[in-house]
């Protein structure tokens, strides 16, 4: 599924995205994916830009700061000569007035820099989400397929335990039938002879735990018959 065409770039273009390098959970996204080289760059040159505006931001309120500074002298300037000027007022009128249309200059370059470095943010920042939205979609439709198969295979194996359980409830029954018949067609000493009993609580045939041999068995019982 394309995700990078103009027309979905386009349908962007009027969202607000967050900026992903600084949302946890967009990191925590990558600790399960394959993060791309392109993924990376993006990262590293998103944060960059938003290093850089943070620095020029805080370069405005540093020469905010030192114009603000500048003009409060330049009024204690004017006020003393308003009593006489001197040279060196004179001298101290001008450079404050030179270092204020300086800061005024940086003030304007910072301006144009913060106008160009939003829009900036916002173009990389999408194109690292339309990236991470493919990563993400190529692996759900991996994950998915590979669920349809796993799905498949529960299927395949629910429908061979029920013939299972079906086949064990057919040999249950017709061991029970087996020994009910042989029971009354031989009777219960010709059954204790041949050693064989059936539990019907488990549905199964099974041998007398006695850990004698059938001759044994019978020996024995002639012994305690003549002894008695």
């Amino acid at each position: 599924m394309g995700k990078t065409d103009e027309a979905f770039r386009s349908a962007l273009s009027e969202k607000k995205i967050p900026i992903l390098t600084l949302d946890n959970k967009w990191h925590q996204l990558f600790t399960q994916q394959e993060c791309t080289d392109e993924i990376r760059d993006m990262e590293c040159e998103l944060n960059g830009l938003l290093k850089r505006q943070g620095k020029v931001n805080e370069k405005k309120r540093e020469i905010r700061k030192l114009k603000k500074k500048l003009m409060d002298e330049i009024v204690l300037l004017a006020d003393e000569m308003e009593g006489g000027a001197t040279l060196r007022l004179e001298k101290e009128m001008e450079t404050h007035k030179r270092l204020v249309a300086e800061c005024n200059d940086k003030l304007k370059e910072c301006d144009e820099e913060m106008l160009e470095l939003p829009g900036q943010i916002v173009q990389l920042n999408n194109r690292l989400m339309l990236e991470t939205m493919e990563i993400c979609y190529r692996k759900l439709h991996k994950n998915t397929e590979e669920l349809e198969e796993i799905e498949e295979w529960i299927s395949n194996i629910r429908r061979e335990l029920k013939k299972k359980v079906v086949r064990k409830q057919e040999k249950e029954m017709m061991n029970h039938q087996l020994y009910s018949y042989m029971h009354d067609i031989f009777g219960a000493d010709v059954i204790e002879i041949f050693d064989m009993k059936y539990d019907p609580v488990e549905g199964r045939g099974k041998k007398k735990e006695t850990g004698q041999e059938p001759e044994d068995a019978e020996a024995e019982k002639k012994k305690e018959a003549s002894e008695s």
